[in-house]
């Protein structure tokens, strides 16, 4: 099986991380793959054509010198003439041994050697098959009488043996040609081609990592402006200079950064401009609903007295006002942490006697179990800590109904308070938004008796501690909404000076 390409650039990439150290290994691979063509190529062809030229110059030479001194011999000659033909052979150029054998008058085999140690078991039985059958086995030369030749092995040492009979009565002839001083010379070209093909990959990573660092050097650029611009900095821009892809890179990143600062200016613009329009219109808005409320508690008071068919008009303009005037104050609060003037006023308190205030000031204890041990102290702003519980309690008891258990404990630096009911829980597509602003859980009621805040401002003032909110639903049933927060608080700006 083969791997998809993709599957191999996934696995190249994941062994080596850095582009720098991928460039460097895929020219070294390219390089080293072409240096090792190029010298396997020339060895082959230089081992061919040294081997080639020296068999030929061998097998020449012991053609012409077996036709001249053996085809002169006389029919049957003695074993001492045929000693010196042998020898007298090999004292050519060719530096060859010589084996000459002859059939003597009583029928005895006469084989001479030119001395060393060639002998006639050293000639392949094939091949002295063929010259005595005359069956090629090699092509060779054939005139005037038929040559065969062979490259065997003694003792890891390479030969060339060839061997022929001289045509009518003639003897028969085989050469021995030692091939070592080729061996050597292509082992040093082996060698040559080596060390150059070392160079060449040591020249290839050399110039691969030249080429890196050029190719690479407006990539970290980019890559460090993408950064900067990543954390806020919009007014980043590159240097570019130049045509290539790369400077198109760089012009396209300029673009985008400029269209991105623009584009959150105006988001920014008009963000601010919401929070002024929302802010002002809370202050402005405070100065009559001051009045209206005033008059509506008038009319709560004087309610036994009114009307019987007014009384659910006024019991509705009293409640209407109370809600209006809880919204308010949540959508200032709302301005504030958006605004990031909202403030802490930390102190160390008891959270069990924290929490039986909030209750009390409420009118939640029948409605309420707290499981809290005396004597828990956390560095706190008691008021946002009211707050939260606040909007907690009143939104379990709200959905869940009573009682409402408020547990309390610490998990190592942190205050846990745990808010559950029986109600029958968060349905899990609203689970992800119960924090959010506005948020209703059906589009068909868009009223209800909250402002659709309290979470969201209970979830900040959580933060602005250092802490946060989570919600869930229990398995026996319910909700469970649970508070954390640091037990040593939050440093404020002036302690962070010190």
């Amino acid at each position: 099986m083969t791997a998809a390409p993709g599957r191999v650039r996934s696995r190249l990439a994941g062994v080596l991380p850095s582009l720098r150290l991928r460039l460097v290994v895929v020219f070294a691979l390219v390089a080293l793959t072409a240096a090792v063509a190029a010298s396997g190529i020339a060895y082959w062809l230089n081992r061919d054509a040294v081997l080639t030229r020296a068999q030929n110059a061998a097998l020449d030479d012991f053609h012409r010198t077996l036709g001249e001194r053996a085809g002169a011999l006389p029919p049957r000659p003695e074993c001492s003439r045929l000693k010196e033909t042998a020898e007298a052979m090999a004292t050519t150029t060719q530096n060859y041994q010589v084996v000459l054998l002859d059939r003597q008058q009583d029928g005895q085999r006469c084989a001479v050697t030119s001395g060393g140690r060639f002998s006639l078991d050293d000639v392949p039985r094939k091949l002295r098959d063929a010259v005595t059958e005359e069956r090629p086995v090699n092509t060779g030369n054939s005139a005037p009488y038929h040559l065969y030749w062979q490259r065997i092995s003694i003792d890891d040492t390479p030969y060339l043996v060839a061997g022929a009979t001289v045509v009518g009565d003639g003897p028969t002839g085989y050469m021995l040609k030692s091939l070592e001083p080729e061996r050597d010379d292509l082992n040093s070209l082996a060698w040559s081609l080596a060390i150059a093909t070392a160079l060449a990959l040591i020249g290839s990573v050399l110039l691969a990592q030249a080429s890196a660092s050029t190719v690479l050097r407006p990539v970290q650029r980019l890559g460090d402006a993408a950064r900067r611009l990543g954390e806020g900095k919009l007014d980043t821009r590159l240097q570019v200079s130049g045509g290539d892809e790369l400077a198109e890179l760089s012009r396209t990143f300029n673009a985008a950064a400029a269209s991105l600062e623009e584009r959150v200016a105006d988001l920014s613009a008009r963000e601010q401009a919401s929070r002024r329009f929302v802010a002002d219109m809370s202050h402005e808005l405070r100065t009559p609903l001051t009045a209206i409320s005033a008059v509506s508690e008038v009319l709560e008071d004087e309610q036994d007295n009114l009307d019987p068919m007014i009384a659910p008009a006024v019991q509705l303009v009293v409640s209407e006002t109370r809600r209006l005037n809880d919204l308010v104050e949540n959508l200032m609060e709302v301005t504030r942490f958006d605004a990031g003037t909202a403030r802490l006023v930390q102190d160390h308190v008891d959270v069990a006697d924290q929490i039986t205030a909030c209750i009390d000031a409420r009118a939640w204890l029948d409605a309420v179990e707290l499981n809290a041990e005396r004597g828990v102290m956390v560095r706190l702003d008691p008021r946002r800590l009211d707050v939260i519980l606040a909007n907690l309690i009143g939104n379990a008891l709200k959905h869940g109904g009573s009682p409402v258990r408020v547990a309390v404990r610490t998990d190592g630096c942190d205050l846990l308070v745990e808010v559950s009911d029986r109600g029958p829980g968060i349905p899990e597509d609203v689970l992800p938004h119960v924090f959010d602003r506005f948020y209703k859980a059906s589009a068909s009621r868009p009223r209800s008796e909250g402002s659709g805040l309290g979470l969201s401002i209970a979830m900040e003032n959580a933060h602005i501690h250092g802490g946060d909110i989570t919600a869930r639903n229990s398995p026996h049933g319910g909700a469970v909404f649970t508070l954390r927060l640091p037990l040593e608080g939050r440093p404020t700006p002036e302690e962070d000076e010190r």
